[in-house]
């Protein structure tokens, strides 16, 4: 298992080492001790969450708040999507700042985003499945969201203008500017 940083403080990409032969192919797709060895950091995922999306879609920004924050390991079972962590630690010397990685299900990366970053992704083939492993449980009261074309990320989702496909609830999310006055 092959773990990068990222420009941002403890956000990885994780790429596994493949075994393949005539039959098929095998793969580790997490190991805690792996992880915490190259990282340094203590995760205990409590939840797993898969969801489908057609070309066009673009989920997010999302993220829970306080003591419901939630850090997640993403990665792409069919389809190919841009997938994008935001810092949004207030003391972090990267806040406001974004990653942005190609998961597929041909490239098998994985994306680590930690706790205090806002997460989303835009869907570029037909179809994506998409699953991702929490280390929280999902709170609605705690939902939080940054508007996806926020001009301040300038976010290239690889989709075309007019060919997004967003939730009304999506589209409401406010400015990252407007948290920073929170």
């Amino acid at each position: 298992m092959k773990i990068t940083s990222t420009k941002l403080k403890d956000c990885y990409i994780i790429e596994p080492q493949i075994f393949g032969d005539e039959r098929g192919y095998f793969f580790e797709s997490f190991h805690l001790k792996k992880f915490t060895e190259a990282t340094g950091l203590a995760v205990n995922f409590v939840q797993d969450n898969q969801s489908s999306s057609t070309y066009g879609v673009i989920r997010g920004l999302h993220y829970q708040k306080g003591v419901h924050a939630q850090a997640k390991l993403v990665r792409v079972l069919s389809g190919k999507v841009i997938d994008v962590a935001v810092d949004l630690r207030p003391d972090s010397e990267t806040y406001g700042q974004f990653e942005a990685v190609e998961l597929s299900a041909e490239n098998r990366r994985q994306l680590f985003v930690p706790r205090g970053f806002a997460h989303g992704f835009s869907v570029l083939t037909q179809s994506a499945e998409f699953a991702y492993k929490c280390d929280n449980y999902y709170n609605k009261e705690s939902e939080g969201g940054i508007k996806y074309n926020d001009p301040e990320l300038n976010i290239d989702w690889q989709i075309p203008a007019g060919k997004e496909i967003i939730s009304e609830k999506d589209q409401l999310l406010p400015l990252l500017s407007d948290l920073k006055k929170k």
